[in-house]
């Protein structure tokens, strides 16, 4: 059975220049996730015509809107690229730019031409979840992202805190630590019917 071999990662993205390509609707939404997840993010998009929504999504969260074609220099000083354009052959251009570059890219839905995926992603507090099912089901992720903000407590960031205070009380090397949070935090597994 094949198996999902993707790394996850959580991206300090006000730290990060992000380019996306594409000015339509899968812009938006790519805008929205990204935005939804890490509203300080660092964004530029770009392209020769930029749906209303997309604008006011755009200005909302202060992304620096470019209405212009597509060129290799917009890579200039970016970490991600996300190429979501209508023409094949444009976003097929921006994969091998980034290639050249070392530049991270996503090539909307068409996942051989993706160094990462945006999965589905909760956010409850301090508490992050990223969900991946390796570029094949979307709406699996959907799903899922749904399920874990319904059973997810709000409050689930007075835990984390605590937890932290409580880690930072702890004295000794790193492996006596590790075993004092794993034995103090046990119950929150343990099924006791």
């Amino acid at each position: 059975m094949e198996k999902n071999n993707l790394y996850p990662v959580f991206l300090k993205t006000a730290q990060l220049e992000i380019l996306i390509v594409g000015g339509g609707f899968v812009a938006e939404e790519k805008l929205h996730f990204l935005t939804k997840s890490s509203p300080d993010a660092q964004i530029t998009l770009v392209a020769p015509l930029i749906r209303e929504g997309t604008a006011e999504k755009a200005k909302a969260f202060q992304v620096h809107l470019v209405r212009a074609s597509y060129h290799a220099g917009y890579l200039q000083g970016k970490h991600l690229v996300i190429a979501c354009t209508d023409k094949p052959q444009v976003n097929e251009k921006i994969y091998q730019d980034c290639r050249l570059r070392n530049i991270l890219v996503n090539v909307a839905d068409n996942p051989p031409l993706c160094d990462f995926y945006m999965g589905g992603i909760v956010t409850k507090g301090h508490v992050k979840i990223a969900i991946s099912t390796n570029g094949k089901s979307p709406t699996t992720a959907k799903r899922l992202r749904q399920f874990f903000e319904e059973i997810l407590p709000e409050d689930i960031s007075w835990m984390v805190e605590n937890l932290n205070r409580f880690r930072k009380t702890l004295k000794g090397d790193f492996e006596s630590k590790v075993h004092k949070m794993n034995e103090v935090t046990q119950h929150l597994i343990t099924n006791k019917n």
